[in-house]
């Protein structure tokens, strides 16, 4: 994402005391910075920029990447595992009988054998 903005405008991601240190530092040439600081709580970015917003918002959005499920996150989509050779071997296969998926030895290697829902949109994760 930072090589996406390049001469587009500056990103500023970080943790909540870098991310105020660096704002008291700069106080002195712009006071209006101090009106941020009550909203810097946890992990954070800021996108300083002079060209259009909606140009900005695009840019971001392109390099949107998923993150791994956390447990008892809510879950956005609905998660499948689709019938494909997983590449593992064969000492694996007590993992996929505990989730109650189909598999079989192919080449020396674990199978799935046929599409299985893991989790619906809107259910809790774990």
């Amino acid at each position: 994402i930072r090589i996406s903005f390049r001469g587009k405008g500056q990103l500023l991601m970080g943790m909540k005391i870098m991310i105020r240190k660096e704002i008291r530092g700069h106080l002195e040439n712009n006071p209006q910075l101090e009106k941020l600081l009550p909203y810097i709580k946890g992990n954070i970015g800021f996108v300083f920029t002079k060209q259009a917003l909606n140009e900005v918002r695009d840019v971001i959005v392109s390099n949107r990447v998923g993150a791994p499920a956390k447990a008892g996150a809510i879950a956005p989509i609905d998660v499948k595992i689709s019938p494909i050779n997983t590449g593992l071997g064969p000492e694996k296969t007590s993992f996929f009988q505990a989730l109650a998926i189909p598999t079989k030895i192919t080449r020396g290697t674990i199978e799935i054998l046929s599409e299985v829902h893991l989790i619906k949109k809107d259910e809790k994760v774990g």
